[in-house]
């Protein structure tokens, strides 16, 4: 404890004090500085590294949008890679993720869920959901904006990744909401699979079933 110079005490009593009042101060700084460094390190070591998530390719089946009634009917299908950095000594389980499609951060297909799924320090996962919606309801002004762009002959979408995450290190665990988004550009003209957008080149084909298969390796935005 530090104490106090009593008033009734010589000079060179209050001296040794003031002495043990200044030591007691230095030590307190210096624990303060090494539990504070300590919760720095814990937290190098327990924070997560953001997981790596590509959008590699899609293939649309089907894509209409209608005015009378402001409504989407769609089928795509989309394959989507996502990997655990090396650098993250954390594993990871998806506990539940949801893939889905908007226009204008409005849902225009259902939600598909993706099975759960556990992912090592760096491991990968890929994941080829179908999305898909009949008579999806939009607002009337995306409608407008749908068959806008489908005339101008590029429909920018956003394919999402949403869900929960566990983190795992040893008997440490930690959960928390993940959030993916990935831009895609589809073409909308007939007969031209290879276009620019952006001033990026980019290709797509032609598959069974009629659908138009667009090759992207694009990388996706994730927040955690």
């Amino acid at each position: 404890m530090c104490s106090k110079c009593p008033s009734h005490k010589p000079w060179w009593h209050c001296s040794r004090i003031f002495h043990h009042r200044k030591s007691c101060v230095t030590v307190s700084v210096v624990v303060l500085l090494l539990l504070a460094a300590s919760i720095l390190i814990a937290w190098a070591v327990l924070h997560p590294k953001t997981p790596e998530f590509v959008l590699e390719d899609a293939t649309v089946y089907s894509f209409n949008a209608s005015t009378y009634g402001n409504l989407v009917t769609s089928e795509i299908q989309v394959t989507i890679t996502s990997q655990n950095p090396d650098s993250n000594r954390q594993g990871i389980f998806y506990d539940r993720l949801d893939v889905y499609a908007t226009f204008r951060d409005q849902e225009v297909t259902l939600r598909t869920s993706i099975p759960p799924t556990y992912e090592g320090s760096g491991d990968s996962n890929v994941w080829s959901p179908y999305l898909y919606g009949i008579s999806v309801p939009v607002s009337s002004t995306n409608a407008l904006a749908l068959s806008s762009d489908e005339g101008n002959g590029v429909l920018r979408l956003e394919i999402k990744v949403q869900g929960q995450v566990t983190w795992r290190l040893g008997s440490f665990r930690s959960g928390g909401s993940i959030f993916v988004n990935c831009p895609i550009d589809i073409i909308t003209y007939h007969n031209s699979y290879n276009y620019d957008v952006g001033g990026v080149s980019k290709t797509a084909s032609v598959v069974s079933n009629g659908g138009v298969k667009y090759q992207l390796m694009q990388d996706c935005d994730v927040n955690f």
